[in-house]
Formats: structure tokens, sequence, C-alpha cells
């Protein structure tokens, strides 16, 4: 049972790597696009649950946060259970509780529902991604990550589409059935073609680090309440937004302080913080939480922003998307290429520019636009986030030994959860600040001393006078029509502003690529230098 790293390390794979991929990719696609798959069916589900549109949104929180939540503790049951074994369980729970979340039939059994499924779910992906590490030999790896990042990026941007069309063809319970046949799927396949390495088996002795777990879990919470809530509360001038942030920090500087103490105690940490020491895990986990960030915030902007603005329904505003699929899908094919030519940093440099351009692409549309100018940007998106975010992913964990393999699996997704969650908070606040400094700096200008204002606001006028309105009854209509057009131009420019700045992000990532080392180091001398 206790093998050595040197056996550990000549283990090999015995089954075709790329069979092995495909329940992989079953299971990463599911839990992927379950984290997307609602958003667009929120307003029927809250009215199925007599709930509030606000009050909705804790259906996909709940997942996140429960997801995020267990993430850290994958290497402990991968150690109780055995990695496969586990693995296995993650596929089941995520099933059945698709099948709870489809028949749900009040908001209390739904959001128990999708907490089951972010438990089920968040055990999938760090597992799914150290499998993928183990089993492909260095010449192939490239390839397998950029098939496994098509995956993690492509799922999320087709879920709001995938959701609309569904939602309106059928119902919404149909968006959480559908998991149902792939899950069976999954489970036979990843019970037939995926191994258990030496080192991934059961071990005895193994000790849960409750305490960590219990204070990581009180700072997500805390954290997500913070983030969910912060921008309809005033942020830090709502006086309770202050005391959970205060409460979320003290939980985040507890859980380290215990993390670091274990490991100097050699007793087993919920998560191995020394993996930080390696360099270029450090900074390329840094980089993906940015674009995780920027992914999932420009994923929930976009629809909201074509649906509130220019009138698009559900599947509309989802469609929107699929040509940032297709970016994805090409960058995919063009990543494992490239890399072999190029190298990785200049791969990640190519990607940082084509995403910024693309982010650039979006902060000059408008109102007048139709669905096929979307497409371009939406493309360009695409093609430069997959192409930055699988090499990065790639040499962040190439220099680990495989025994680390898991724990900073755990570790990374857990940090690029925090990263979606918080992202998507800054954007929509950016949106809503950016939009009242707009309002204010354009109302000055409806005034009469505006010739422009008052020639189109006479217009107006005239022509509600043509339908027998009073002259001050008209008058006040076309105030309020002019007034609501400026509003929607000032929110316009709040998003035009907001994509603006996620191309300012992206290229702060640009200066930290250069300390990255792509020179491939002996993955045992890493390890326990890690």
């Amino acid at each position: 049972m206790t093998q050595s790293l040197s056996t550990a390390e000549e283990w090999k794979f015995q089954v075709n790597p790329w069979i092995a991929m495909i329940p992989i990719m079953l299971s990463i696609f599911m839990f992927a696009l379950d984290e997307t798959i609602s958003n667009v069916a929120l307003p029927h589900m809250a009215g199925s649950f007599s709930v509030s549109q606000h009050e909705s949104t804790w259906i996909i929180t709940s997942y996140l946060v429960a997801s995020g939540v267990i993430i850290p503790t994958v290497d402990f049951f991968c150690k109780l259970m055995g990695r496969k074994q586990y693995f296995l369980l993650s596929i089941v729970i995520f099933t059945g509780a698709s099948i709870l979340c489809g028949v749900s039939n009040s908001m209390a059994m739904m959001l128990v529902s999708r907490i089951l499924q972010g438990i089920g779910g968040g055990g999938i992906m760090p597992i799914a991604q150290a499998i993928i590490f183990e089993i492909f030999p260095k010449d192939k790896l490239p390839l397998a990550m950029s098939i496994f990042g098509l995956g993690v990026v492509l799922a999320p941007i087709m879920g709001p589409a995938l959701g609309g069309y569904i939602t309106e063809t059928y119902s919404w319970p149909w968006i959480y059935f559908i998991n149902i046949p792939f899950g069976i799927i999954t489970f036979y396949l990843s019970l037939k073609y995926i191994e258990e390495p030496p080192y991934s088996l059961k071990q005895p002795g193994v000790k849960m680090d409750f305490s960590g777990f219990t204070f990581m879990a009180l700072w997500l919470l805390s954290l997500q309440i913070v983030l969910e809530k912060g921008n309809d509360n005033d942020w830090f001038g709502s006086p309770w937004i202050c005391k959970l942030f205060t409460f979320s920090m003290i939980c985040l500087v507890i859980f380290i302080y215990i993390q670091i103490k274990k490991n100097l105690e050699k007793s087993e940490p919920l998560i191995n913080l020394s993996i930080l020491k390696n360099n270029n895990f450090l900074i390329g986990t840094m980089g993906q939480v940015v674009l995780m960030g920027v992914m999932m915030a420009s994923s929930s902007i976009l629809p909201s922003m074509l649906q509130s603005l220019m009138g698009y329904s559900a599947f509309m505003s989802g469609l929107s998307m699929v040509p940032r699929g297709a970016g994805c899908l090409l960058a995919s094919v063009l990543s494992g290429v490239m890399v072999i030519k190029l190298g990785v940093k200049p791969v990640v440099v190519i990607g940082l520019v084509i995403l910024a351009a693309g982010s650039l692409m979006f902060g000059e549309i408008n109102t007048s636009i139709a669905l096929a100018n979307i497409a371009i940007p939406n493309f360009t998106f695409g093609l430069g986030m997959l192409l930055t975010m699988v090499p990065l992913s790639n040499i962040s964990c190439a220099t680990l030994s495989n025994k680390d393999q898991t724990n900073a699996a755990g570790l990374q997704n857990l940090v690029k959860n925090v990263g979606a969650a918080i992202g998507t908070s800054i954007a929509t606040t950016m949106i809503s600040r950016f939009s009242q400094i707009h309002q204010m700096t354009m109302v000055q200008f409806l005034n009469d001393g505006n010739n422009v204002y008052m020639e189109r606001l006479n217009a107006m006028t005239s022509s509600f006078l043509s339908h027998n309105f009073e002259y001050q009854n008209a008058l006040h209509m076309a105030q309020g029509q002019m007034y609501n057009m400026l509003k929607q131009q000032a929110t316009l420019w709040g998003y035009v502003e907001t994509f603006r700045y996620f191309a300012l992000a992206v290229v702060l990532i640009l200066p930290f690529v250069y300390f990255l080392d792509e020179k491939r180091k002996k993955k045992k001398k890493v390890g326990n230098n890690s």
C-alpha cells in the first residue's frame, strides 16, 4: 500500500489514454455545464417556486459554494477510499442530485438538491485534471490539455444557449434531467477504463482536518454572501456587509494559519500550501484566477445586456455565446500544435493579446448592432481565452510530481472558483457604478440650452400631439421617453467600460509570463522539493 515515490513515478497507465479521456471529458462537461445552464432559466424557476428573481440566484450560488467547499477535501477523500472509488461516488452523487433538482417542487428542495449536486461535482474536476497529467506522455500532454481546456471553457459558454433552448422548448426540469443518461454512461466507462495507480489507492490512518475544513467553509460561505448581496446593499456602506466581510477575512486567516501549522507539524493539512513554493504553479494559478474571473463575468453580463437593453429572448441571448464556443474549438486544435512549434510562453502571450483584443471589441458595441455583430468579438474572445488557459494550466502543473497532482488540482480549482465569483461580482458592480456616473454626466445636457435636445423633444412632443394628447401630457411623455433613452445609453456605457477593464486585467498578466520556467525538471526532484 505504501509505495515509494520512485515506484509511483514509474507506474504506467495500461489502457489507451485516449479511451480513458472519454469518461473524463463527459464528467468535466457535465460539471462545468451546470455552472451556467440554469442562468437563463431562473425567471421560470422563480415563477415555479413563487420566489423573486433575486432570490432565485441562490440556485446558482448554492451550487458554486458547495463545489467550492468540497474541492479542497478531494485529496483527503481520495486517500480515505481510493481515488477511483471517490471519482465514481462523485459521479453517482452528481447524477442523483440532478434527478432531485428536476423533481424539486419548492425552493428549499431545489437548494438542497443543488448543494448535493455541487458536492458531487466538486470532486470531478480536480481528479480529472490529475488523471490527465498522469496518463499522457509529455509529447501528448499539450494536446490532451487542449481537449481538457475545451471542456472546461466550452461547457459554461454553451450552458446559457442550451438552457434557453431546453427551457423554451420543453420546461426547466429538463436542464437537469439531461445529466441522467450522461451520468450513467460516464460511470460505466469510468469503471471500465480508468485505472488506479499505486499512490492513489486507499491509505490507512488518514485523518480529516476538521478545523481547517470548518474555517474554510465559513470563509467561502460568508464571502459568497458578501459578493452576492454587496452591490444591492452599497457594499461597505452597509454595516452588516462590513461585519460579514471582516468575519470572512478572519476565517481565511485562521484557515491559512491552520494549514501552515499542520504542514510544519508534518500532520495532514486539508491543503498542502507548500506547493505554492513552486514558481510555475503559483504564477500559473494566479493567472488562471484572473482569467476565470474574466471568463465567468463576461459569460454572465453579455446575455444580461442583450436581454435588458436589446430585448433578446433567453434562447437568443444564450445563442450569442455560440461563436465564443467556435473560437474555443479552433483554439483547442491550434493550442497543442503552437506549443510544440513555439513553446508555452509565446502561446500564452499570443492568447492574452487576442483575448484583450476581443474585450476591446466588446468595448465598441452599441444598441443598434445585430446579433451577427456580437459574433466576431465573441469568437476572438473564445480563441484568446483557450489559447491562454490551456498552456498556462499545463505549465503550472508540469513540474509537479504525480503524487502532488491531486492536491495541486484541488487548490487550483478552489481559488479559480473564488476568482470566478469575485470577477462576476466586480463586473456587476462596475456596470452599476459606471452607469450611474454616465447618467449623471449625460443628464446635464437635457436642458433648454441644448438645441439638439430641444429639436428631438419638440419632435417627440408633436408626435404625441398627433395622437390627440394634451400638450402638457405630450410634453411629459416626450421628456420621459428622452430620459429612458438616456438611461439606456448610460447602461450601455456601463457594459462597454466593464469590457474594457477586462482587457486591462488580461494585459496585467503579461509581465508575469516572463517568470514562467519552460524547462522540464525531473518530477522526482520537484516532488521532493515542493
